[in-house]
């Protein structure tokens, strides 16, 4: 049998033609390209040549080459087929079935082997990856220009029509699912879901359904489960329907610890409905949970009160600065000289809350440096952005108020795993601040009036949250136990109630193994056997409420650890300690205190995601946004069975691109 001379690179699948109308084959196996047909004098002459006005010459219409007009057509075709490869697709007259994209060949070492190149419709596999990082939607393709542009850079070159694009995206989607859904079927643990709404400009409401996890390797683990639309009128039933749709379509539904909701009522009441059928199913206890950083969101938005205007005028100031490179060099210039700080640029000037405390940042520590360049461009800037004396007061004041909410944002923010109990303690101090204002008095009037409106959304979540599940949570966090816990959740029947749910639940239950080996004993002895084994029985399960009541009483009685401690690092130490509470901490400890992840919330990358959302059609949506979290989570990207190796197919590209530069330096040099 003769030796291959071609080596087989499957870098990405072949489609099926049913799905985007091009060539199918074998995964794996090379398939030749289809030959173009043969094309008639006059119709090759037409389309790329044209007659000079002497008529003793031809000119290339790609790269304007001239021949005689008696030079033969056999070196005009292969003018066209070395000079311009895939000349005949330019025109849109291509072979009826063009080779399948996903092959590439590549020859073995043979003497005078043409360049390696790569298959130009692997850049439609390339654009699919740009579209889902980017979270474009596939019409962005459809541009005219764009196409143009890739004409200009490569004549051959043919973009996937839109529907193309579309089909791709719908079948990656498909492929990656069942893989989220074999991940999940692994996890031994229970699991906690978080829920985010938005709106698209096109007025469709969505849903995002998040799931978290601890694994066995006590690493934190989550997942996006679906993008879904939640038809009008968005009400609290349609949204539990979508979501128990979502929770049985990955077969979690009897696994799920809790849910976290953005605080709106619609979530709110879906999720108690979802509580109520749980709870009469009896597959496991279940809680919903307020999200903390929004909670947080609009007591700080509250907090501002009067001062907005004077914080929208200081943001018109740092945006003027942001935009000339000019003045902020001397803005720095000016900041070094007065001994205001280091500023790095451009600075943080968005509406959220880490960018409005920017603001009052920058004119609290850095007032002269302001007032100078202010002065200094006058003429461009006006005085409309200087601040009065009254203005600059009322920010210093804000400023110092609200300093310790942006530590305890900073500090959520960049914790690794912001549990129940850590934010819960967080809130507590959020509330002993904002009280501390209303009842001093040094605050003015109108900070005291935004206190209170401030209190009042702290005592609701506080409210919210006092209950057995976030006492249990919180307990389980090894930095807090009982002694950080708030004193509104401390309680010693909290205590007594997990104490009973920790022994329903995590001892008896996870040793039935124990007791359930005896059945063929005692029908081998005829029942003899079950006296005996009865009176055992009975003595172990004694035994096991006694050392599950050791293990958390153990457990409790030691201090807690620094606040600095990581939580799973140190229930991965200590598991062999507590086997079985182990145990229900890997359920509570992946409960989430907020809905979304709080520096999407507080910071300004909150700003990109939203701007995606919004714009995304709604025929994109749910693939396009599924697909980029999935990639994002370590989920290979995948169309049907078969991995997309982009690493490969960049290689290929670069390999290219590089030999192809080569080439044409060369051809200048001798030329």
């Amino acid at each position: 049998m003769e030796s291959k001379s071609v080596m087989d690179m499957a870098i990405i699948p072949c489609i099926d033609p049913i799905d985007i109308g091009l060539g199918s084959s074998e995964k794996g196996n090379v398939v030749p390209a289809a030959k173009p047909r043969k094309k008639t004098m006059t119709s090759v002459y037409l389309k790329f040549f044209e007659t000079a006005p002497d008529g003793k010459s031809r000119r290339c219409k790609f790269c304007g080459q001239s021949y005689s007009i008696a030079t033969a057509t056999g070196n005009l075709g292969r003018h066209l087929s070395n000079r311009h490869p895939g000349y005949d697709k330019a025109t849109g007259d291509a072979v009826a079935n063009p080779a399948p994209l996903p092959t590439i060949v590549i020859k073995k070492n043979q003497p005078q082997a043409k360049t390696p190149q790569v298959d130009l419709d692997h850049l439609n596999w390339l654009l699919i990856k740009w579209l889902i990082v980017a979270s474009l939607p596939p019409s962005t393709l459809e541009e005219k220009w764009l196409a143009n542009s890739f004409k200009f850079l490569n004549s051959s070159i043919q973009l996937w029509p839109g529907e193309k694009f579309q089909a791709v995206l719908r079948e990656v989607f498909r492929s990656m699912r069942e893989d989220v859904r074999a991940i999940l079927e692994q996890v031994s643990s229970k699991v906690s879901i978080t829920l985010d709404f938005w709106t698209s400009y096109e007025q469709i409401f969505y849903m995002s359904v998040t799931c978290q996890w601890i694994d066995e390797n006590w690493s934190f683990q989550k997942v996006l489960l679906d993008i879904s639309h939640i038809y009008s009128p968005c009400s609290g039933a349609e949204i539990y329907r979508t979501l128990v749709k979502v929770l049985k379509m990955y077969n979690i539904y009897n696994r799920v610890l809790s849910c976290t909701h953005d605080n709106s009522p619609e979530a709110m009441r879906s999720c108690h409905t979802l509580k109520d059928n749980i709870d009469s199913q009896k597959v496991g206890p279940f809680c919903y949970v307020p999200c903390a950083a929004r909670t947080l969101n609009s007591i700080i938005n509250d907090g501002f009160g009067t001062t907005k205007p004077i914080i929208s005028k200081i943001r018109e100031f740092v945006l003027e600065m942001n935009a000339s490179e000019q003045i902020a060099e001397e803005f720095t210039e000016f900041a070094t000289a007065f001994q205001e700080g280091s500023w790095k640029f451009p600075l943080d000037a968005s509406a959220r809350w880490s960018g409005s405390y920017q603001m009052l940042d920058i004119v609290r520590k850095a007032g002269k440096s302001i007032e100078s360049i202010i002065r200094k461009y006058e003429e461009s800037l006006g005085s409309r952005v200087l601040l009065s004396s009254a203005e600059k007061n009322a920010v210093n004041i804000m400023h110092a108020f609200l300093e310790p909410f942006y530590k305890t944002t900073n500090n959520i923010c960049t914790n690794k795993l912001p549990t129940i109990g850590l934010v819960v303690f967080f809130m507590d101090h959020i509330s002993e601040t904002i009280s501390a204002c209303i009842d001093s008095r040094h605050s003015p009037d109108w900070l005291k009036s935004a206190a209170k409106d401030m209190a009042a959304k702290a005592q609701k979540y506080n409210e919210q949250v006092c209950n057995i599940f976030t006492y249990m949570t919180a307990i389980l966090d090894p930095r807090i136990k009982v002694e950080l816990i708030p004193e509104s959740l401390n309680s010693d029947n909290y205590l007594e109630e997990a104490r009973a749910h920790f022994f329903s639940n995590y001892s008896s239950n996870h040793f039935s193994s124990m007791t359930s080996g005896f059945c063929s004993a005692e029908l081998e002895d005829g029942g003899s056997f079950s006296f005996a084994e009865e009176i055992a029985r009975k003595k172990r399960r004694v035994s096991l409420s006694s050392t599950s009541t050791d293990e958390l009483t153990q457990y409790l009685s030691e201090p807690p650890a620094p606040l600095p401690t990581d939580v799973l690092e140190w229930w991965k130490v200590n598991s062999t300690r507590y086997p079985r509470l182990s145990l229900m901490a890997r359920d509570f400890l992946a409960v989430q205190a907020t809905s979304v992840a709080p520096e999407e919330l507080f910071c300004s990358n909150g700003d990109e995601i939203d701007k995606q959302r919004f714009s995304m059609p709604h025929n994109s949506a749910q693939a396009l946004l599924c697909i980029k979290s999935w990639t994002e989570g370590g989920v290979r990207l995948k169309y049907k069975s078969t991995e997309i190796d982009y690493e490969r197919l960049m290689e290929l590209a670069a390999s290219a691109a590089a030999d192809n530069s080569a080439a044409g330096i060369n051809k200048k040099q001798n030329g």
